[in-house]
């Protein structure tokens, strides 16, 4: 088991602001833990008793909405925090929170993640400054729903997923989605998804081999209106 104090992954992160002995405290009570791809971590309306820290891998979190359709809200990688909103709020959590490939996370339970927030203003303020910009990302996504049609938000998921997430060897991307999960981080149907996606490879944009999608023209999918 590595030690929070040693580990490089803290920089990504509000544990940066935590001193050495705070690391070292919660070395102490912290579980390390695999988690399989298509694994649930945690479910939407779960109380959570602790903050899960991506040491390697990455997740989506996912809403459902009224008509039992999922919302992608976001993904989560390696060296961000899951469960901080919730823990901070004391209220269940209102996402799902599942691996898309395995993974391997670190469990720091809820009271020592409480007693630092409530004495290093450091570290309190990192955790505020991270909070704020995922309610910029939920604003940027509103925005986008309601303005974006469904072929631009699908060129700008395919962009970010490139961007953020890197290529395979053979250039395709590494983070491989299913139909559905494309269509529930852009808000529309899998056949609108799909009859996009079609599109794309008919005009060169991408090109596909099975679920495999490789960006051939991110310029051109940059100009997709």
């Amino acid at each position: 088991m590595s030690k929070c104090e040693q580990c490089i992954i803290k920089q990504f992160n509000s544990l940066k602001a935590l001193t050495t002995d705070e690391l070292m405290r919660i070395s102490g009570c912290k579980t390390s833990m695999f988690i399989k791809k298509g694994e649930v971590i945690f479910e939407e309306g779960e109380m959570l008793n602790g903050v899960y820290c991506v040491k390697d891998g990455i997740c989506k979190l996912s809403k459902l909405s009224a008509n039992g359709k999922d919302q992608i809200v976001k993904m989560v990688v390696k060296g961000q925090l899951l469960g901080q909103r919730s823990l901070i709020s004391d209220e269940s959590s209102n996402l799902q929170a599942v691996a898309l490939n395995d993974m391997e996370v670190c469990f720091i339970p809820k009271s020592e993640i409480i007693n630092d927030l409530k004495n290093n203003s450091k570290f309190s303020f990192e955790v505020l400054k991270e909070m704020a910009s995922d309610l910029k990302e939920a604003d940027d996504v509103i925005v986008n729903m309601a303005q974006k049609s469904v072929r631009e938000r699908l060129a700008e998921a395919l962009i970010y997923i490139h961007d953020s997430f890197g290529t395979n060897p053979d250039g395709s991307l590494s983070v491989l989605l299913s139909r559905e999960d494309f269509a529930n981080i852009v808000g529309t149907a899998t056949e609108s998804a799909i009859r996009v996606l079609s599109q794309f490879k008919k005009e060169g944009l991408i090109s596909t081999v099975g679920k495999q999608i490789k960006i051939e023209d991110i310029e051109a999918l940059k100009r997709v209106e």
